[in-house]
């Protein structure tokens, strides 16, 4: 199994210079627990907001999130997996890093995600 294979194909995007409220209200309404952050130049890094980044950095601190940024709070840069990615590096590059998901990166364009969830569903079938 290939991580193109696995990965969820929604994948959303926001840019930095929106506030923590306006990503809160786009993951809400697109029921997903990150945003791929869109780098500013092609030489720029994507990066990544998730739930966690929320929790840990705005509520627990109790940062204004109509007044904290994105960019603030984002993950950067990113560690990304290849289409052709085998499902047991995938895991292992998850294991390694302690992350939950890896946005999937064919050269050009992010084109899904992979999660843990993901690879755990799939290694569910199989046993």
């Amino acid at each position: 199994m290939k991580a193109k294979d696995l990965m969820t194909k929604q994948v959303e995007f926001i840019d930095g210079s929106k506030t923590v409220a306006e990503a809160i209200r786009q993951m809400t309404e697109r029921n997903v627990s990150s945003l791929i952050v869109d780098h500013r130049s092609i030489e720029d890094a994507y990066g990544i907001l998730t739930r966690k980044d929320i929790v840990t950095k705005v509520i627990a601190t109790g940062a204004d999130p109509h007044a904290t940024k994105v960019a603030d709070i984002m993950s950067k840069p990113l560690v990304f997996a290849s289409p052709g990615l085998e499902h047991k590096y995938a895991a292992r590059l998850l294991a390694n890093t302690g992350f939950r998901r890896l946005p999937v990166f064919d050269g050009k364009n992010i084109i899904g995600m992979l999660s843990n969830s993901d690879l755990f569903a799939a290694y569910s079938k199989t046993i």
